[in-house]
């Protein structure tokens, strides 16, 4: 068995190599002419500078994937996970603590290799296209923030869960698998109010006129935000959103004042339509309802293969504390999720698609979307000539190209409109 997940991992790694390799020969050699919605936005200069932008990123993120691979290696198949287990139990007798110990000192050791290359990320790369307005304080004031969150989340997740499962060992997998959903429907309704206001400045939109425009989109797609929004994300970086968040009383409309600052009012209020037909389509709603219902199979997964004690064999070990088993565990799952990857991405696009279907509905055309889209590209330097592998892979969105054609070509469906009218 040992033999088959270390080939199994060699396997995934060389796949997943192998499509950013071709992925960068065809964004290279595979370079063909835009349609005219592109015309007047992005030249052949423009598409050399997005080229060596994601060429840039994929040498940094190849070190990056290469050196998780080695350390990988030499943490499961090198020896270190016995002697790191054994080396953490010798330090209590807790079951919580001894979790908690093992689980937090690797995730510091990930956060410590990490630095390195977020730090060039931010202020080489980033800084050298343009996008980084980040200062170095601010950096490190948002990875102490994050630390902090990061930390109180960790012992709230991982120590709960630990603490049901050694107080109800023959149904930890259901009361484990409630608690996560009880936390993450409360961080749900916290963040817009507690998490999120640390790291961005959250005010009033500086266009009255938009803001109308904006509340009477909203009172058409049949949704009632609390609170129409711009944010400061211009103090980080030159990348631009918007989004449509929260549940209950506490929704709300946030633009990146980047996006405000890039396309014009009409444009802007396709993108919005955009992500409202995500929540009028019942997109966050199933996806939540998906993880939910996958976190459970998954709990219930690890409760029979964690209580048959086969897992320390599989990585030709004699035994592994409970925490060790989970991180082998999860570690083969994520190699499974690999391969589903393909599917998820699918599904994502697909709605996608709907929620651009329904922008349409919503302002009469798609010629306001597709014509934002394209300045977003040519503002974040976007990949316009992707694989169709990579993207069939990888890609949530359409690909662009594809993508603005669809949505010149896109007409008013008067099903959907008129399904959606009756449901108002």
């Amino acid at each position: 068995m040992q033999l088959l997940l270390l080939s199994a991992y060699l396997i995934v790694t060389i796949i997943r190599f192998g499509l950013d390799w071709i992925n960068i020969r065809h964004r290279q050699k595979g370079r063909q002419a835009l349609p005219d919605a592109f015309a007047g936005q992005i030249d052949e200069e423009r598409l050399d500078h997005s080229d060596a932008y994601a060429l840039a990123g994929d040498r940094v993120g190849f070190v990056e994937d290469l050196l998780g691979v080695v350390l990988t290696l030499a943490f499961l198949f090198g020896g270190i996970l016995p002697w790191y287990d054994r080396w953490v139990a010798g330090y209590t007798d807790s079951f919580i603590v001894s979790g908690l110990l093992f689980f937090g000192l690797l995730a510091l050791v990930q956060l410590l290799i990490g630095l390195p290359f977020s730090l060039y990320k931010n202020f080489v790369l980033e800084e050298r296209f343009g996008f980084n307005r980040m200062s170095l304080k601010l950096w490190c004031a948002d990875l102490l923030k994050s630390l902090g969150i990061g930390s109180v989340l960790f012992i709230l997740l991982v120590g709960g869960a630990l603490a049901l499962v050694q107080a109800t060992p023959q149904s930890w997998w259901l009361w484990v698998w409630g608690f996560w959903v009880v936390v993450s429907l409360f961080l749900l309704y916290l963040s817009p109010y507690v998490i999120e206001p640390l790291f961005f400045k959250f005010t009033p939109l500086a266009k009255a006129d938009l803001e109308i425009e904006v509340r009477n989109l909203l009172e058409k797609a049949g949704a009632h935000a609390g609170k129409v929004l711009q944010v400061d994300a211009s103090r980080r970086s030159g990348h631009s959103n918007a989004y449509f968040t929260g549940i209950g009383k506490v929704k709300r409309v946030v633009l990146f004042d980047t996006l405000m600052e890039q396309l014009d009012n009409k444009e802007l209020l396709a993108v919005l339509a955009h992500e409202l037909g995500h929540w009028r389509c019942g997109h966050l709603r199933q996806q939540l309802i998906k993880s939910q219902m996958m976190a459970l199979l998954l709990c219930w997964l690890s409760f029979t293969l964690l209580n048959s004690q086969i897992l320390p064999g599989w990585l030709g070990l004699e035994q592994l504390s409970f925490a060790g088993q989970v991180l082998v565990l999860g570690w083969v799952g994520s190699l499974l999720g690999f391969f589903w990857t393909p599917l998820g991405s699918w599904w994502s696009r697909r709605h996608e698609r709907q929620a651009d279907q329904f922008a349409i509905n919503m302002v009469g055309s798609g010629q306001e979307l597709a014509s934002g889209l394209v300045k977003l590209a040519r503002e974040n330097l976007s990949n316009l000539f992707p694989h169709p592998l990579y993207a069939a892979v990888y890609y949530s969105h359409p690909p662009l190209v594809e993508r603005v054609l669809w949505l010149q070509k896109g007409e008013v469906d008067a099903v959907s409109l008129r399904k959606f009218a009756a449901d108002q």
